[in-house]
């Protein structure tokens, strides 16, 4: 390729370049700032001549690199195009390029491209800078009534010494950025190096800021946004606006937290004042195994309950003011360091075989505990003392994953997968390898073929057995499913009959508070499905009580005359002196001596247990308590009748209980 002839020409003959782009490599190789600046000058003073048609015809990319960075087609202004150190590299085609190369390329590309301007407003400087965006680090966050700052993010890129650092701020739905006002009272708002100080910082300072760093020939700018928290009325947050930072501390081992910032940060000759917080919990100054010393906060020995966040609240005073700023550590507990923490492989062990089918996909397990996230700990297979990417066979691929326990200790796994294992693949040695910083561990795998299944006696036996036990798993759900109909359905065709020989009138005495509701319950409900629905005969005394005696006598005498006693209870029925209380002692005297009469307790509604009464607290260990529950126990296929049946003594059928009821009347009638 011939370059056209300028006054440069002779120069890079004479130093034996053989192209533009030697040019740059040399100029990249020299750590003189001055030759970067010498060779980008003659660079660009041998492409001046040419006028920009000639130039564009060039396919050098050198000269494509010139028409980015230069004055554009008419030579009058910047173009408007984003040009960093990278893209530059990437049109030199140079893995690296150094800043103050780039620097020096945009300065000079001004010179040629079309000498200087006019004396501008802050408002039109900032527009002709060379926009690079929004940084990629992120938000700045800071809460409201805290210091913080805003960095440049490009101070560093450059060489600073001969720019200067302008910033600005850009308000929402405007493109150009003014001025930052740093003339505030009390100076809230300062600049110092490369950082915007806010000192503090209020809600009306979020927003994006833009950075511009110029001289006389150049001007670049980058923005950062920044946001501002209201911050909560504790004293203490469990979470900063800036990102946390992170801590891990070997158990039973010491740690020295410090705050983070605090060093950076511009305070006072005398030291602030920190209070440090654990889950925002008050750390004393003196603890056995933690202690604050002015500004650090000293673990003595690491324990699982001191994980967590710790929070630090910096207060310093400056130029007369107080001012403070919030800081979150975040401490994970690792395992001690002082273990051995070579790898451990789980799979395969030495006494581990994998058996694998000819023709289907094979897969083996190396599993391996490494311990430590840091040092890069690897797990890997190797067959025939080669790795994966070195084999050609296209059949063998991996899988890979990895857990973590509460102490950040990492097991790791890989799972090799053999895409129609054969014959040949059995002739092969399989290794796994496990790696980290404290050493490495190797084990070999096994493998067997695994034979063709046979009808043989033990393979029958086995499906006998199984087969048993799907059975007895199938009756065992079905008895926890459908066990109070079993139990009724046994009890109906098979279980005793005592109402031909005990010599007893009545199935239920009903024992119940005497209120409206309670009455409600016993007479429209309890009596209506026993008598109606299930055949008992109950007996209420209000009801079936004859006239005359009294009540003590009545009561002893029904319930001697009746199997079971059902006690409705309910927060009215503890009430000393009633007759429900009666009923209820003399029912269970009659149950513990005789035996001849059962106590059922129906919960209608909740009791508290320190209102229960002495005879029924000691009764309730040896009782069921069958439970109301509203609607869902008012239908008689509902759970609760099912259960007050097996408590009660078996019934006659409906049918029988009416032709026992005809038969009474048809003595009782002349």
């Amino acid at each position: 390729m011939s370059y056209p002839k300028c006054r440069t020409g002779k120069l890079l003959r004479h130093k034996g370049y053989s192209s533009i782009d030697s040019t740059f490599k040399a100029s990249r190789d020299s750590s003189s700032l001055a030759y970067n600046e010498g060779l980008a000058a003659k660079f660009l003073l041998c492409m001046t001549p040419l006028p920009v048609t000639q130039r564009s015809s060039l396919s050098d990319p050198s000269f494509s690199l010139l028409l980015k960075l230069g004055a554009g087609d008419q030579g009058t202004g910047w173009m408007t195009e984003n040009v960093s150190a990278a893209s530059v590299s990437n049109w030199l085609r140079l893995p690296y390029i150094e800043p103050s190369l780039l620097a020096v390329l945009l300065t000079v590309s001004v010179v040629v491209g079309g000498g200087g301007a006019s004396e501008a407003t802050p408002t039109q400087q900032s527009a002709q800078c060379r926009d690079l965006g929004v940084t990629r680090v992120g938000v700045v966050r800071v809460y409201q009534g805290e210091v913080g700052r805003l960095g440049c993010p490009i101070f560093h890129d450059l060489s600073v010494s001969s720019y200067s650092l302008f910033w600005y701020r850009v308000q929402p739905g405007q493109v150009l950025g003014q001025p930052v006002n740093l003339s505030l009272p009390g100076h809230r708002i300062s600049a110092e190096s490369e950082w915007l100080w806010f000192e503090p910082a209020v809600a009306e300072d979020a927003g994006r800021y833009v950075c511009a760093l110029r001289n006389g020939t150049l001007c670049v700018k980058m923005g950062v946004r920044l946001e501002v928290l209201p911050r909560p009325s504790n004293v203490c947050v469990t979470e900063a606006a800036a990102d946390p930072h992170h801590v891990k501390v070997p158990l039973e081992e010491d740690k020295t937290l410090h705050c983070p910032d605090i060093q950076e940060y511009r305070l006072s000759h005398k030291d602030p004042y920190v209070r440090w917080f654990h889950k925002c919990n008050v750390i004393p100054a003196r603890h056995p195994d933690r202690e604050v010393k002015k500004n650090t906060l000293t673990i003595y020995s690491m324990l699982e309950m001191y994980q967590g966040n710790y929070t630090c609240v910096v207060t310093y005073q400056s130029g007369g003011r107080e001012l403070n700023f919030t800081r979150v550590i975040t401490v994970r507990a690792v395992s001690s360091s002082r273990l051995n923490k070579t790898p451990i492989i789980y799979n395969p062990d030495r006494d581990q075989v994998y058996m694998v089918k000819l023709g289907a996909a094979a897969r083996l397990d190396c599993r391996a505990l490494v311990y430590d996230v840091e040092g890069d700990p690897r797990v890997w297979w190797e067959v025939d003392g080669r790795r994966l990417e070195q084999l050609a066979d296209q059949r063998i691929t991996n899988e890979d994953s990895y857990e973590e326990d509460d102490l950040l200790d990492r097991t790791m796994k890989t799972v090799l997968v053999i895409q129609k294992f054969s014959s040949p693949d059995l002739q092969r040695e399989y290794t796994c390898h496990a790696q980290n910083s404290r050493g490495n561990a190797t084990q070999r795998a096994k493998l067997k073929p695994q034979a063709h299944c046979a009808h043989t006696p033990s393979v029958q036996l086995g499906c006998g057995l199984g087969a048993v036990l799907v059975l007895v798993l199938i009756l065992f759900v079905v008895y926890r499913v459908f066990r109070l109909e079993l139990l009724l359905l046994y009890r109906a065709h098979c279980g005793p009959d005592a109402s031909d020989t005990d010599g007893k009138e009545y199935d239920v005495y009903i024992s119940y508070a005497r209120n409206s509701e309670e009455e409600q319950f016993v007479l429209l409900t309890l009596r209506r499905v026993l008598e109606n629905e299930l055949g008992y005969k109950v007996f209420i005394f209000e009801r079936d009580s004859l006239p005359g005696g009294t009540i003590t006598d009545d009561t002893l005498s029904c319930l001697g005359r009746s199997r079971c006693l059902m006690v409705v209870l309910s927060p009215r029925y503890m009430v000393q002196g009633t007759q429900a209380l009666l009923e209820l002692k003399a029912g269970l005297d009659s149950m513990a001596q005789a035996g001849d009469l059962r106590v059922i307790l129906v919960q209608y509604q909740p009791l508290a247990r320190d209102g229960w009464v002495r005879e029924l607290r000691r009764a309730r260990l040896a009782l069921a308590v069958v439970r109301w529950k509203g609607e869902k126990s008012s239908d008689v296929s509902s759970r609760f009748w099912k259960q007050l049946q097996l408590e009660l003594p078996r019934a006659l059928t409906v049918k029988d209980a009416h032709e026992e009821k005809w038969t009474m009347r048809k003595e009782l009638l002349p």
